[in-house]
Parts: C-alpha cells; sequence; structure tokens
C-alpha cells in the first residue's frame, strides 16, 4: 500500500485531512486554523501534545487570529518536484472581517508533507496583497508530548526531557518583560515555568525524553528564533485551553521569527520551513 491522503470530520464535525504513509505513519491536519493535530509513527504513538480542552478560544495575542479561522484545501498549489510522500496544501485569505485584527490584505499557504520515513514537514507562505508594506512575527507552535517534564529520579537529578542546540545563545525572558539573557547551561532542563526566545539559532535543534528514550529533530529554514514553554503547574491551572495537570506531559519548542520581524513589500512573498523527525537515543 502506497501514501494515501483523504477527508475527514473530526470529533466536532470540523473538516480534516488524514495523510498516511506506506509504514502506516500518519499526521491529522484540521482545516480549523490549518492546524496539525496529530503526528504518529508507525506503531501508531502519538508524538504531538494536543490538550483535552482543544478548541476553545484564546485570545489573538497568543496565537494570531487566524488559529480561530477556517482555512481550505488549496486546488491550485504549487507543483512538487517527488511523490515520495503524502502532502496536503492549504490556504487562507484575509476578509473584511479580519481587518478589525490586522489592518492589512494577506495571503497564508500551508503545505503539510508526511514523507515515507515518517517525517513530518511544514512549510509556510506569507504574501502581501495590500497596497503598503506591514511587518509581522511568525511561531509554529510545535507541542511535543513528552513522558514527564519535571525531574527525573537519577543521579544527576536531570528532567525527563531536555533541549539541546541553545547552549550559550542570547535569550529574551518572557517571565521578566523580555529583558536579555544570555544561557550558561549545556542543556534546557525544567524545574519550574519556562518562557524564552532564544534569538539567531542554529538550524538545528533537538529535544530529548529520557523515558521514552526518543529524541525530536527540529530542522528550520527562514526562522532564525526558537521559543522555548512549559507553563508549569500554577500557570497551566489558568489557561482555559489546557487541562489540569497536563504540562507535564508537553513541551512547546517552536521555530519562529520574533525579535526582527519579517516584513513584506506589496507582492512579496516569504517562506518558513520546519522539519520535524525522530530518532532513539538512550
Amino acid at each position: 500500500m502506497g501514501f494515501r491522503r483523504h477527508i475527514s470530520e473530526d470529533e466536532n464535525g470540523v473538516s480534516q485531512v488524514v495523510l498516511s504513509s506506506p509504514r502506516w505513519a500518519s499526521a491529522r491536519i484540521s482545516l480549523l486554523g490549518g492546524q496539525v493535530r496529530s503526528w504518529k509513527t508507525e506503531r501508531g504513538e502519538e508524538l504531538l501534545f494536543t490538550s483535552s480542552k482543544f478548541g476553545e478560544q484564546v485570545s489573538a495575542e497568543l496565537h494570531g487570529f487566524v488559529r480561530n479561522r477556517m482555512w481550505v484545501i488549496d486546488e491550485n498549489p504549487a507543483l512538487l518536484q517527488s511523490t515520495d510522500y503524502a502532502f496536503i496544501d492549504l490556504v487562507y485569505k484575509s476578509t473584511d472581517d479580519d481587518l478589525r485584527f490586522w489592518p492589512h490584505r494577506f495571503e497564508l499557504r500551508l503545505r503539510v508533507i508526511l514523507s515515507v520515513d515518517g517525517s513530518l514537514t511544514l512549510i509556510s507562505r506569507a504574501r502581501n496583497v495590500n497596497c503598503e508594506p506591514f511587518s509581522f512575527s511568525f511561531v509554529y507552535h510545535t507541542y511535543f508530548s513528552v513522558s514527564d517534564i519535571s525531574t527525573a529520579e537519577s543521579p544527576f537529578n536531570d528532567s525527563e526531557a531536555r533541549v539541546e542546540g541553545l547552549e550559550n545563545l542570547d535569550y529574551l525572558d518572557s517571565l521578566l518583560h523580555r529583558e536579555r539573557f544570555t544561557d550558561q547551561g549545556d542543556a534546557i532542563t525544567f524545574k519550574s515555568e519556562v518562557d524564552r526566545v532564544y534569538v539567531s539559532t542554529s538550524d538545528i535543534i533537538r529535544v530529548f525524553d529520557h523515558e521514552k528514550e526518543r529524541t525530536f529533530v527540529i530542522k528550520k529554514e527562514g526562522l532564525p528564533d526558537v521559543v522555548v514553554w512549559n507553563p508549569w503547574d500554577k500557570k497551566s491551572n489558568a489557561i482555559t485551553d489546557f487541562g489540569k495537570d497536563e504540562y507535564k506531559h508537553m513541551l512547546c519548542v517552536d521555530a519562529a521569527a520574533i525579535e526582527n520581524p519579517i516584513t513584506l513589500k506589496p507582492g512579496e512573498e516569504w517562506t518558513g520551513r520546519v522539519e520535524l523527525s525522530i530518532t532513539s537515543s538512550l
């Protein structure tokens, strides 16, 4: 059996696209917000974290207003150079109503690719169809499913999850009004709330999950920054679309463009890309 793509409805009656590889890895993309809601291994193991309260409205300031808009399947996508994967192209074109939130006309396109090895690639394109230039920030809100974010019972008193590839870099601490610091550790581990924007990062970041003995590999293009976030217990209980104690099993590591916003002239287009894969680790 080869690659498959089919359209169905989720538990709330919202249209979604399901991609499957010949080895039974899969991805599920909701047309609500153009969001990847599931990414599974060949064994059916879920790799992404989705809150039990997914779908509840959150402010545009947190995730952008297009998170709560219906996207459509792009009937005229750019041609692909290979057929060795399953893919879907989605598009969102701004409306008159959107001008209340963002006073510029734009088009957003998202291509989601599931490869034969189970890796997942997202390619986003933003086009300025406004008559004036505009600037914007961009973040892939990638919530990884981890065994336990809290401190492990190990001789190193290390956390079950850690992030490597951001060592000795500057970051903006969102818990301290975006004050700038330099990371001094060998890796990022978690014992309390973390909300940082690492700037001018390398294009490969790794997230290790000790208990599950796996590593998420993040490869990115056009996205110089990385957001690392976990709300911990107190803040997670106050977030409307977060279930109780769910913070223990998620880690947000986002490819982003934040410190230096992207500026587009009329008719100009920007492209950002992130590839997610997993490897075994001990």
